[in-house]
């Protein structure tokens, strides 16, 4: 199927800056169409921009329309036999897993199909390489209504509006131009995602990581000429780390489980005891007959959440949350926001 490049001279972001972008780190749930007329990035090969969002993986519900066939094969992992397995009959239960699988991934044409993976375009044509993808079960067309209502929330909400930049106001720091101001309020966020996840920091405090920004000021305020006003260090270090939080917030990274004066945040994908709560929540509303089938949305699951763990909680801190749960198969996406434990 050709593509279309629409929107190619629309301008782009530095390609430093696209990690500020919610979207760009998400599977983002788009229309087959749209993907097909995404425009390829000239920065960086293999990222699109639907609008002014550059993204490059996405998570789409589709109809099989059309199928070409080549030989499977399979990859298992076993124990040994002679083990104290007590009656694990290993070739038996590689032969269930090997209906179970082909049966779950034998296509016809008419079934519904979901797709994880990324883009790519080869020979002129747009494709999805998958990464995941299952057959959906679909009998009552519950699953395609709920995306057919959820779909142009996505695009009102979060594909259809321009990716605002965090405001730069911060004192002196900003003397440099605004494109000096993304590119330090950049770096500020990688510095402190890039702690945290190495430190498998739970919680902390805005004290406890304001050391990390200083090497930060000191390079910019360096690079800046000696004869412009400037704030205090202190100040400029007070006002970006701010920024920094307030964009880890709203992307889901870090929240505040009690407001209280002493500020303390939790680190989303660090937090076991969320971590704990969700999963707890879904063990026991899937066992309702309401949630047995499909799974528990995730408005229910946020609304269980906010009961149960923390009143602050918001639903960017429980998607992360819930992907973190589904990558270590923990929970599994029975919808595109729908889910059940394992």
């Amino acid at each position: 199927m050709a593509v279309n490049p629409g929107g190619a001279d629309a301008e782009e972001p530095p390609s430093m800056l696209w990690g500020l972008d919610p979207v760009f780190s998400a599977y983002s749930r788009l229309y087959i169409t749209d993907i097909l007329q995404m425009r390829e990035s000239r920065q960086v090969p293999g990222v699109y921009f639907y609008k002014t969002h550059p993204l490059f993986q996405v998570d789409v519900l589709g109809t099989v329309v059309y199928k070409r066939e080549r030989e499977d094969f399979y990859c298992y992992g076993g124990r040994d036999p002679s083990g104290s397995s007590r009656g694990f009959n290993i070739e038996d239960e590689l032969k269930r897993v090997k209906e179970a699988e082909r049966q779950s991934t034998m296509l016809e044409i008419g079934d519904l199909l979901r797709v994880r993976g990324t883009v790519k375009t080869s020979r002129d044509a747009r494709e999805i390489k998958a990464t995941s993808f299952y057959k959906v079960s679909d009998p009552v067309m519950a699953v395609q209504i709920s995306h057919m209502l959820e779909m142009p929330q996505l695009y009102r909400k979060c594909y259809d509006q321009p990716f605002q930049m965090p405001s730069d106001d911060l004192g002196g720091i900003e003397a440099g131009g605004s494109s000096h101001f993304h590119s330090l309020l950049s770096r500020s966020i990688f510095t402190l995602k890039e702690f945290l996840l190495e430190k498998e920091v739970a919680r902390f405090r805005p004290y406890d990581v304001e050391f990390l920004l200083h090497p930060l000021i000191q390079s910019s305020s360096a690079k800046q000429e000696s004869d412009q006003p400037t704030t205090s260090f202190p100040t400029q270090i007070r006002k970006l780390l701010k920024e920094t939080l307030s964009v880890l917030q709203d992307e889901g990274h870090i929240f505040r489980k009690i407001r209280t004066q002493d500020e303390v945040y939790n680190v989303t994908e660090q937090d076991k005891d969320l971590h704990t709560a969700i999963k707890d929540v879904l063990r026991e509303d899937t066992k309702r007959e309401k949630y047995s089938e499909k799974g528990c949305h995730v408005l229910h699951i946020l609304s269980s959440m906010r009961q149960r763990y923390s009143q602050n909680l918001s639903r960017e801190v429980l998607e992360v949350a819930l992907t973190l749960l589904e990558c270590n198969s923990d929970i599994i996406s029975t919808t595109e926001a729908h889910y059940t434990v394992l």
